[in-house]
């Protein structure tokens, strides 16, 4: 049990009543185990203890999560091709990378064929470390080979398997940090069980292994766990190193494993200038922790060969801009109140203003176009002006780009969660504002304390990282619904944490006039494994029951589809098709591409736009010359694109390329004024008809109920 010490260099005028009361509370607590116990004894034992049910729990949400997969797809019985297919989308091009590696003769054929690589898009070589974060896909083939596990374990189940075990390392770092937080490792139970129990909304691995954060957010709650740890003041030299080398290792294993790792960093970046210019971290550890991002990513950016996207990012120009901004304004935190609110405000706009300044100079001495469809879409997302921008549009009629739909808080709400977290958030938010208002009055003061009432209350500084970490991600899930699995897992830790928390109880009791010392220890233990109670009760007999339904993958005709190009074309054929069909192409066949779902490259983005023209209204001859400009010699059409119904008018794929055409779209519904009607009919539907304009260009070589794949003839 780890005793609540108290806080040193505070007022005695202030603090003296509460000093009194933390010392009954730490002598309370002391007696829990049983009077006859040492508190050292107790604290190993309980440290024994809730490292072994970390482990175990941990363990056990892998074991789960890799049943559910096993159930679910039966991956055990299936064919080889079968498993490649189940990897959809994106997560079959990264898984194509590892399969290349092993099938090289030598790893020094494997490395050059990453790095000069002329399958993934026909008549260019490119870089795949450079463009692709597949350093992870890189390392697992060579441990695969230099291991001696061939004859035991297949290739894929080598690689599903880390990717499980990844998760098992993911949930004990949650369970870490709300035990960090709380000083209990019952709030860690608690973490680990509402993770489980919310997994709908806390994790998506089982059915999309391969997928960049599957890989990375392991590495980002270590962070988390180790940032947390680092925050607290009066660490020895020694652990305040060792600590600072896990912050490193994991903020550099997270960059190099997700594209994304420079957005998810910024919102870190700027929970660390919200926390310092209040006057709530300590200064020189904040400056550390800019020091780490900046490090950690620009190393990544030497392995990627100097990835241009990395050097433009904002993060970057951010984190500079604050360590500058800082030498210039060395007296930002004296003054009275307005002078320093004041200040402050200067502060905000010096470093937005520089930060806008590097970024842009960055942008263009580099010729980065890398990431503006990201920014287009963040413009058109957020009311900046509508667009008909193709690749902008794409992302806003998907779902997961979309808003946080709010069936989700009513999933966290049967499991009690989202109810545990707004009560744990809106007390630690009224500490913190309490706590910000007095750094900002009373300048002499360095500590984080405030005043609510007649009451002096304290924030310590790794409790209020994490209180703005879940609000800065709380917002980002709200807006974008692909990045809740950033929150709902901060969710699980911050509500468990407060739940526990003697701090938490001790202001919540003090503000109702009920405050009591042995209140504090009742209610920080009895209503966790109450809920921990109820979960069980709930729950069991439901995972229970989804771990005994067995399923099998069934896709017949896209089986039928690899099997037929891998028996009638030639090996160095190219493909053109959607993206996320072209992706699985590569990984089943081996089969030149010429467009594939990896997005953040602007000349791809052309090009696959112009692609996809064979789903709008343009004539044979055109996409004839287009695919043909990239060297395709067949083309895959999808009837469940050219026919889509999934999205609504105006998000369907052929209605996004007929306005960034300038075409009138299908169906009825309105059309803007200076929309005109197609010259052409629609070419995925015409070609079908085999009309001589079209069967000049296109030969029909293979049909099923899904796809119709035509092979291009070589006449201009």
């Amino acid at each position: 049990m780890i005793s609540i010490r108290q806080r040193k260099g505070i007022k005695t005028t202030e603090v003296s009543e509460d000093y009194a009361v933390q010392e009954e509370n730490v002598k309370l607590e002391n007696k829990l185990p049983s009077s006859c116990t040492s508190g050292r004894l107790w604290k190993i034992l309980s440290f024994t203890v809730g490292g072994t049910v970390a482990l175990c729990i941990g363990l056990l949400t892998s074991v789960y999560l890799a049943t559910l997969h096993e159930n679910d797809l039966w991956f055990s019985n299936i064919k080889e091709v079968e498993r490649e297919i189940s990897f959809r989308t994106e997560c079959g091009l990264y898984y194509s990378y590892y399969k290349q590696m092993l099938q090289a003769p030598t790893l020094m054929q494997g490395f050059r064929g990453l790095i000069y690589d002329n399958k993934t898009e026909s008549m260019r070589t490119i870089n795949l470390l450079q463009r692709m974060n597949i350093y992870q896909e890189v390392f697992l083939s060579i441990l695969y080979r230099v291991l001696p596990i061939q004859k035991y374990l297949e290739p894929v189940y080598f690689y599903i398997y880390t990717l499980f075990g990844l998760q098992a390392i993911y949930v004990t770092a949650l369970y870490v940090t709300s035990w960090l937080l709380s000083g209990t490792w019952l709030s860690g139970l608690l973490a680990a069980f509402w993770y489980v129990t919310n997994r709908i909304d806390t994790t998506r691995v089982e059915f999309t292994i391969p997928l960049r954060e599957n890989w990375a957010l392991p590495f980002f709650a270590i962070q988390i766990a180790a940032i947390t740890y680092f925050l607290r003041p009066n660490l020895q030299p020694l652990s305040q190193r060792l600590t600072l080398l896990a912050i490193f290792i994991s903020t550099f294993l997270f960059s190099l494993t997700w594209q994304f790792n420079q957005f998810m960093m910024l919102m870190q970046a700027l929970v660390l200038f919200i926390l310092d210019s209040l006057d709530m971290l300590p200064a020189v550890k904040v400056t550390w922790l800019y020091g780490i991002q900046l490090t950690g990513l620009l190393l990544v950016c030497i392995l990627q060969f100097f990835n241009s996207m990395i050097l433009g990012s904002l993060l970057i120009s951010f984190n500079f801009s604050v360590l500058i901004a800082r030498k210039l304004q060395k007296n930002l935190k004296t003054g009275s109140f307005l002078n320093r609110l004041g200040k402050l405000l200067l502060h905000l706009f010096v470093v937005l203003c520089l930060t806008l300044f590097l970024n842009n100079i960055i942008k263009k001495i580099l010729n980065l176009k890398s990431d503006e469809h990201i920014f287009k879409f963040l413009k058109a997302k957020f009311g900046f002006g509508a667009t008909r921008d193709f690749d902008a549009n794409l992302y806003l009629c998907e779902e997961a780009f979309g808003l946080l739909p709010f069936n989700t808080f009513e999933r966290l709400s049967d499991t009690l969660l989202f109810y545990a977290y707004i009560f744990v958030l809106s007390i630690t938010v009224i500490a913190a504002l309490a706590v910000a208002f007095h750094n900002l009055s009373d300048s002499t003061n360095q500590q984080s304390m405030g005043k609510v009432g007649k009451y002096t209350i304290g924030l310590k500084p790794e409790t209020a990282y994490n209180l703005i970490h879940t609000i800065l991600f709380g917002f980002l899930a709200l807006s974008t619904m692909r990045m809740k699995y950033l929150w709902t897992s901060h969710m699980c830790v911050f509500a468990s944490f407060g739940l526990c928390s003697p701090e938490i109880w001790e202001l919540l009791l003090k503000l109702i006039h009920l405050y009591n010392p042995k209140r504090i220890c009742i209610m920080r233990y009895s209503i966790p494994i109450l809920i921990l109670l109820y979960l069980c009760c709930k729950f069991w007999p439901g995972m229970m029951e989804e771990l005994s339904e067995l399923r099998e993958f069934y896709d017949p005709d896209t089986v039928e589809l690899m099997n037929w190009i891998n028996s009638n074309t030639p090996r160095k054929a190219v493909f053109a098709g959607s993206m996320q069909l072209l992706a699985g192409v590569k990984l089943c066949t081996g089969r030149t591409l010429t467009n594939h779902p990896h997005y953040e490259d602007n000349s791809l983005r052309e090009r696959t736009k112009a692609v996809y023209q064979i789903y709008a209204k343009r004539s044979p001859e055109d996409v004839h010359a287009l695919l043909r400009s990239f060297g395709a010699d067949y083309v895959i059409l999808e009837d469940s694109i050219c026919y889509e119904r999934r999205h609504r008018r105006g998000c369907r794929l052929r209605d996004l390329l007929d306005v960034a055409n300038g075409h009138m779209m299908d169906g009825p519904g309105e059309n803007d004024p200076d929309l005109k009607l197609a010259g052409h009919p629609r070419f995925c539907e015409e070609i079908k008809r085999n009309l001589p304009p079209y069967t000049a260009y296109f030969t029909r070589v293979f049909q099923n109920k899904t796809f119709h794949v035509y092979k291009l003839s070589r006449s201009k």
